[in-house]
């Protein structure tokens, strides 16, 4: 059975289900889930970026953010 730990960000952690005979180590994969599923629907009066900042970041609204991580190779950040 796998799991699926829910955190406060907008990144998931997967854990697959390890068999104690199993003679490979278990794997942690994370994920990322889009800020529009966090968000049910949009309200009228929210915060919104200055036009240039949100032509830069993507979107006009700071809920919808979300950059990218960092590149990693071999499980650590360069």
């Amino acid at each position: 059975m796998s799991t699926v730990e829910k955190t406060p960000s907008q990144w998931r952690v997967y854990r697959s289900y390890h068999s104690p005979f199993d003679p490979c180590s278990p794997r942690t994969r994370y994920f990322n889930v889009p800020p529009n599923v966090l968000q049910p629907f949009q309200t009228s009066a929210r915060k919104q970026f200055a036009p240039h900042e949100a032509l830069r970041k993507g979107t006009l609204w700071p809920e919808y953010y979300s950059p990218y991580p960092p590149e990693t190779r071999g499980g650590e950040a360069e």
